[in-house]
C-alpha cells in the first residue's frame, strides 16, 4: 500500500499489554496516524487525529523513547520509538495535527465517500424536523411556527423556525427574548399527544434580584394556557439552587414565583460543565491505575462523582416525564444558557416519554432536534478546534451514559444496542461528518456545511443491522409505554453489595450472596430490595480488568468474573 504521509518512522514498537507488543512502521498523514505491523498479516492501526486528546512523551530509557497517545474515545496507544529525534518529531507533528485552528482543517472537509452532489443533498434531508413536529401531533390551534427568528434575527443560537404558543403576540415573543440570556426565549421542544402537556426550553431570565418582564410573564402564561387541562406549569431549573442564586448577582437568576402566575419552580441540581469535566478526568485516571485493588478502584469510582452526576441527569428526566405523562402538566426547562443541562434534561425526558426516540432513527431525530438545532456547542464542548480548555465538557457523553443506563433497566425497550451509542460517541469527536461541526445552525449555514461535508445519519442507517438490539420487541409493554426507571440510591446499594461477594479465582468458585445471575447477557443484576414493581439492574461486565481503554459508558462497575466468560450459576 502507498500512504500519502508527512514522514514515517521504522521499527516502532506498539505496546499492547505489559507482555504483548508489536513492531512496525509508523506513518503520519494529514488526517491519520497509521501503525503497520511488520508481519505477514500487515495488521494496521489507524488513529484519526481529530480523536487525539493529548500526546505525552515519557523520559527515554535503554529501549527507546516512550510516547503515549490518549484519545477522546478513551483509546490509549503506547509507542516506543528507538531514536529520540524521531520521537520528538512525531510528538511535534501529532500535537499540531490534533489541534486544528480553523474549521477548514477538520477531516470532514477532506473526507470523500464518493457521493455525487444529488446524493449528498438527499443525505442531508434524511432527518426532517418539520416532519418530526408533525409526528408529535401538535394542535395547530394552540401552537404555531413563528417567523420572529427568520434569518436568526431574534436568537442566533436557535433554529430559524420555532414553535411558540399561538396566543403569544409578536411583541411578547420579542420581549421575552430580550429578557432571556442570549435571547433564548421559551419555545416548544416536545409535545405529548396523550395529555396535551408540553416540554419547552429556554435560558435563564435576566431577573437579577428584582427585575421583571411583563412580556416574559405573558409568554409563560401562554405556554400554560396551551395545555387546557392544567391550571399551572412547572419551571425546572436544572442547576443547583445555590448556583442559580449566585447568578442573580450578575443580573440573571431564575423566575420569581410572585411575578409569574401559576408556576411551580423546581431545582434539580445538575452541576456545571467544569465540575463534569473534572469528574470525567478523575474517572479516566482511575482507569489508568496500574493493577489497583478492588477497594482502590471502587473508591476512585466513588470519588470521581461520575455516577452521582448521571443520577442527577436521570432524576431531571424522570421528574419532567412524570409531570408530563402522569400529572398532565407542561414544563419549562432551563439552566444558565440553555444549551447543556437543558438539552440533557429535555432529551432524557423525551426518551422516557416517547417510544419513537428509543428506536434507531428516533434517537437520531432526537439528537438533531434537541442538541444540533437548539445550539449545543459541539465544537467548544468536544474540542474540535484548539480553543479554551475550560469550554470542554462531556455533556453529550453523559446523555449517552443515561441512555445506556436505561437500556440496562429496560433491555426490551430499545431498538438499538450499545454499539450504536459507541458509534455516536465516536463521531461526535471524530469530525468525519459535518453534523456536529460548529456550535449552532447559523454557523453551519455560514460555513455551507451541507455543500462541503457529508451527513452521518444515512451512513448509520445503512448499517443499522449492526446496531439492532436482538431483545427489542415492538409489542412489548416496555416498548409501547412510558419508562419509569428507578434511580433511588443505586450507587450506595452497589458498593454495599460488592462487599458481600466472595471469589476464589484459583478454584473458579463463585459465591454470590442474594444475587440473581442472568446467563443470557453475562451480567450480574442486583435487585433493590426496596423496589416493588421495577428493579434497578446494574451490570458487572466480564473481561474488563480495572481498565477503561475503550468506551464503557462509565456505568460499569468493574469486576473480573473469569478468563473465558463462562461462569457456572
Amino acid at each position: 500500500k502507498v500512504y500519502v504521509t508527512f514522514f514515517q518512522v521504522e521499527n516502532v514498537r506498539m505496546i499492547v499489554t505489559p507482555r504483548k507488543s508489536m513492531v512496525g512502521t509508523l506513518y503520519l498523514s494529514s488526517t491519520h496516524t497509521i501503525f503497520v505491523e511488520n508481519s505477514e498479516a500487515l495488521k494496521e492501526t489507524w488513529v484519526l487525529h481529530s480523536l487525539v486528546y493529548n500526546v505525552e512523551r515519557l523520559p527515554a530509557n535503554s529501549s527507546g523513547s516512550p510516547l503515549i497517545i490518549r484519545c477522546k474515545n478513551f483509546h490509549v496507544y503506547r509507542l516506543l520509538i528507538l531514536q529520540e529525534k524521531d520521537c520528538l518529531d512525531v510528538l511535534a507533528c501529532l500535537t499540531r495535527l490534533s489541534r486544528p485552528e480553523r474549521y477548514g482543517e477538520l477531516f470532514c472537509f477532506s473526507f470523500n465517500p464518493n457521493l455525487d452532489k444529488e446524493l449528498r443533498e438527499k443525505a442531508w434531508g434524511f432527518i426532517d424536523l418539520k416532519a418530526e413536529f408533525s409526528r408529535m401531533g401538535i394542535p395547530r390551534n394552540l401552537w404555531h411556527v413563528t417567523a420572529a427568528n427568520h434569518e436568526y434575527r431574534l436568537c442566533d443560537t436557535y433554529p430559524s423556525e420555532l414553535f411558540v404558543p399561538k396566543s403569544a403576540s409578536p411583541a411578547v415573543i420579542v420581549g421575552s427574548a430580550k429578557f432571556r440570556s442570549r435571547g433564548r426565549l421559551p419555545v416548544l421542544s416536545y409535545f405529548h399527544r396523550d395529555t396535551g402537556a408540553s416540554i419547552c426550553r429556554s435560558s435563564q431570565p435576566l431577573s437579577g434580584f428584582s427585575a421583571r418582564s411583563s412580556d416574559d410573564e405573558q409568554m409563560l402564561q401562554a405556554i400554560m394556557k396551551s395545555n387546557p387541562v392544567s391550571e399551572f406549569m412547572y419551571v425546572v431549573d436544572t442547576r443547583p439552587k445555590l448556583n442559580a442564586m449566585a447568578n442573580r448577582a450578575a443580573g440573571k437568576g431564575y423566575e420569581n414565583e410572585d411575578h409569574y402566575t401559576n408556576i411551580k419552580l423546581q431545582f434539580i441540581g445538575i452541576e456545571n460543565i467544569h465540575v463534569m469535566r473534572n469528574s470525567q478526568q478523575k474517572l479516566i485516571d482511575v482507569g489508568e491505575l496500574a493493577a489497583p485493588s478492588m477497594s482502590d478502584f471502587l473508591w476512585g469510582l466513588e470519588n470521581s462523582g461520575w455516577l452521582k452526576h448521571i443520577k442527577a441527569v436521570l432524576d431531571a428526566g424522570v421528574f419532567i416525564a412524570k409531570a408530563v405523562a402522569e400529572e398532565g402538566v407542561s414544563v419549562l426547562v432551563h439552566c444558565s444558557d440553555g444549551w447543556d443541562r437543558t438539552a440533557q434534561a429535555c432529551s432524557v425526558a423525551s426518551v422516557l416519554l416517547d417510544p419513537y426516540y428509543r428506536t434507531i432513527k428516533g434517537l437520531m431525530v432526537l439528537i438533531e432536534k434537541d442538541w444540533v438545532s437548539f445550539g449545543h456547542k459541539f465544537s467548544h464542548r468536544y474540542a474540535h478546534l484548539d480553543g479554551d480548555p475550560k469550554e470542554v465538557s462531556p455533556v453529550m457523553d453523559q446523555f449517552l451514559e443515561c441512555v445506556w443506563q436505561l437500556m440496562q433497566q429496560f433491555p426490551c425497550a430499545f431498538e438499538f444496542n450499545e454499539r450504536f451509542l459507541i458509534q455516536l460517541h465516536t463521531h461526535i469527536y471524530s469530525c468525519q461528518y459535518g453534523n456536529f461541526i460548529c456550535n449552532c445552525q447559523k454557523e453551519r449555514r455560514d460555513l455551507r456545511l451541507k455543500e462541503r461535508t457529508h451527513s452521518l445519519w444515512p451512513h448509520l442507517w445503512e448499517n443499522r443491522a449492526e446496531y439492532t438490539n436482538p431483545l427489542y420487541r415492538t409489542g412489548h409493554s416496555q416498548t409501547r409505554g412510558v419508562l419509569k426507571p428507578l434511580t433511588t440510591a443505586y450507587y450506595a446499594c452497589i458498593l454495599q453489595k460488592v462487599q458481600q461477594i466472595t471469589v476464589d479465582m484459583k478454584k473458579k468458585h463463585y459465591l454470590w450472596d442474594k444475587f440473581r445471575w442472568v446467563n443470557l447477557t453475562y451480567s450480574l443484576h442486583v435487585p433493590d430490595p426496596k423496589a416493588s414493581s421495577s428493579v434497578f439492574q446494574w451490570s458487572f461486565r466480564w473481561k474488563v480488568v480495572f481498565k477503561i481503554k475503550r468506551w464503557t459508558f462509565f456505568g460499569y462497575v468493574v469486576w473480573w468474573l473469569c478468563d473465558n466468560g463462562s461462569v457456572n450459576q
